[in-house]
């Protein structure tokens, strides 16, 4: 792209927000996202991957630390930057790379981080620290020494309606989970093994609860396919558990780690994919709506691209994250940490179609385009192609088809609530294509 076209990415980027659709965020790489709902905001602590520094086994993990990320408004997520970074674990090895998938949960007014590293004394593979703040975006301070008693990978916790708090943990062929004290901070009896699992390596436990069942969620790799969602389902979170099947097949072959949360009484499940660095271990988090059946099994999510939230007045709109695609496609670019899609080849009446977005109050639209020809105009319909026309862009000459700039059009009859938005793109005779289209959004 063009210096003008990195540049304003660069400076949305150091603004603290990211774009909304999947995968989540693109200005770095993040995986393991747990999700959690606190005071009615949608919160997700992920792990961060990095390209291994020279020295370091280019084909392996490198993780060096946690961020944390924020819903604002309908669909832009906010990054409210570190948590912790590998060099400041009280107890842990200095540049292990070894920050693995954390979690967070609130206690009686208290937001407890959860995390586990390679530690100092060589006592296991990894242990788990905690440490507590009074809010959820902290600062948290760090417990000096690892929680004793547990090894492993994978914190996840679960508070139950009776103020009782759970750890989980472990990875390979077991899984463990540990009531904990009131304070947090140590367990409160030994780790008991969650049985009735199926054969296979195991990691990333996740509990959750919905109409009296416990939902004991993890991701595992069957002999004839890569990682997995699995589930079973109990009465008691200690289990026992009975298996159900999957929540979501392998992508990719490679890992898949993961959480389920309800938000605005949707079910989601947060995972995280590669598709921008094309390596598993380098990967993005990303979100899907999750249904259950009438028995309170879970329908198998199939992933989107368009993922979840409603952009309104202000959101970018990244119509590249489409529901529908019709004679066009989309590109992929990047420029260092600077990576995503935009709309290209637009043909004669080619068409995207972007689900859920919410039209109240906006007067105006804009888009943000490059044209290396002309003549010719894009159309912003209601539902489908046919729809209600809402605004009209005519497209003129940019420079090129990588020289972008900004455009706005006027929203002639207004439109209140949530709508599916399509671009309809219309050459004039004889054009091959119309133009290129990175995003819309919705102004006042």
């Amino acid at each position: 792209m063009k210096t003008r076209f990195i540049l304003f990415i660069l400076a949305a980027a150091s603004a603290g927000f990211v774009r909304a659709q999947n995968p989540l965020v693109t200005h770095m790489y993040t995986a393991d996202p747990t999700a959690r709902v606190f005071n009615g905001k949608l919160y997700v602590y992920p792990s961060s991957d990095q390209v291994p520094p020279e020295g370091r086994k280019a084909n392996d993990f490198c993780m060096p630390g946690y961020r944390m990320f924020v819903l604002e408004g309908g669909a832009t997520w906010k990054d409210l930057g570190p948590v912790l970074d590998q060099n400041e674990v009280p107890w842990g090895k200095k540049d292990s790379f070894a920050m693995w998938a954390p979690d967070c949960i609130e206690k009686d007014g208290k937001y407890y981080y959860y995390y586990p590293a390679a530690p100092l004394d060589g006592s296991a593979f990894r242990r788990i620290g905690v440490g507590v703040s009074d809010k959820p975006e902290g600062p948290f301070n760090w417990e000096t020494n690892y929680i004793d008693g547990v090894s492993g990978i994978d914190p996840g916790l679960f508070v139950d309606d009776d103020n009782k708090a759970y750890l989980y943990f472990g990875g390979g062929q077991e899984l463990f989970v540990a009531p904990l004290k009131e304070n947090m901070k140590e367990i409160a009896a030994e780790p008991v093994k969650v049985e009735h699992l199926p054969a296979g390596y195991k990691e990333g436990s996740f509990l959750f609860k919905r109409d009296g069942k416990y939902y004991f969620t993890f991701a595992h790799t069957f002999p004839d396919e890569g990682y997995t969602i699995g589930y079973a389902m109990g009465d008691s979170p200690l289990g026992p558990f009975v298996y159900q099947g999957k929540i979501m097949d392998n992508i990719s072959s490679g890992t898949n780690h993961h959480s389920v949360e309800k938000y605005q009484d949707k079910w989601i499940l947060f995972y995280h994919w590669w598709d921008i660095s094309g390596f598993n271990k380098l990967r993005s988090m990303r979100a899907d709506y999750l249904e259950f059946k009438q028995d309170g099994t879970i329908r198998k999510v199939i992933p989107t691209l368009r993922g979840i939230g409603t952009p309104g007045i202000g959101e970018l709109i990244q119509v590249d994250r489409y529901n529908e695609i019709n004679g066009c496609r989309i590109a992929f670019f990047e420029n260092g940490n600077e990576r995503g899609w935009y709309i290209c080849e637009t043909e004669p009446n080619s068409y995207v179609r972007f689900d859920r977005v919410n039209f109240t109050g906006a007067k105006k639209i804009q888009a943000r385009i490059a044209c290396g020809q002309t003549f010719g105009k894009f159309e912003i319909r209601q539902n489908n192609q046919w729809g209600k026309l809402i605004a009209e862009f005519p497209v003129h000459y940019t420079g090129g088809w990588n020289s972008w700039e900004t455009v706005e059009a006027k929203i002639d009859e207004p439109v209140d609530g949530v709508h599916n938005l399509v671009v309809l793109f219309k050459p004039d005779w004889g054009g091959r294509k119309l133009v290129n289209l990175d995003w819309l959004k919705l102004t006042k």
